[in-house]
């Protein structure tokens, strides 16, 4: 599923429109208040998941632990469950505006829209996902890429999401002497 640029603008004014039980707002340049309007991750990763099952190939999966590789063909029945701890909680306006900000720029390293994510307040503990961001190619207006930051049980766990190619899902563990390291790294391949 690709988005355009304006499609997701589009999409972010329509959900903001219907999000009238949200209590956030945000003032913006000319002194309005308005409901901010985020892009609507947790759709974009299902319908990349359903493009994937669309395509009909089994995507590979690398595991990566110290120094050994391993790798598996994931079959198409078990591809929302490999995904399942960045599908949930639901990341669009009504579930996050309250809890979290929007800011944007364009990267001219990266030759990107970035759309950053991170916390307008203290998050409850039991609260696992920490920060996100959304890359816009500005030429293609398409998004072309999805990070995501969650926290849970000590562990941290990093998606990077290059849309309609790959995935890469790392998990950092804290050892005994306070620092982290990289306990496994998980690539998923559906592009070939």
């Amino acid at each position: 599923m690709k988005w355009s640029l304006g499609g997701v603008i589009l999409l972010m004014l329509c959900t903001s429109c219907n999000d009238e039980n949200s209590s956030a707002t945000v003032t913006n340049n000319n002194g309005d208040t308005v409901k901010p309007a985020f892009f609507p991750v947790t759709d974009f990763l299902n319908g990349q998941l359903s493009e994937i099952r669309t395509i009909g190939i089994n995507p590979l999966k690398i595991v990566h632990i110290k120094e050994r590789y391993d790798s598996s063909w994931i079959k198409i029945e078990q591809l929302q469950d490999e995904f399942r701890m960045f599908l949930e909680p639901l990341i669009d306006s009504s579930n996050m505006a309250r809890m979290f900000t929007e800011k944007s720029f364009l990267d001219q390293t990266i030759n990107a829209v970035t759309f950053t994510y991170d916390p307008s307040k203290q998050l409850p503990d039991s609260f696992s996902l920490k920060h996100w961001d959304v890359y816009v190619d500005p030429q293609k207006n398409t998004v072309t890429r999805i990070y995501m930051l969650k926290k849970q049980d000590r562990k941290i766990f990093q998606l990077t999401w290059q849309a309609g190619k790959w995935c890469k899902i790392v998990t950092i563990s804290p050892t005994v002497n306070g620092t982290d390291a990289i306990e496994q790294e998980v690539t998923i391949k559906w592009d070939f």
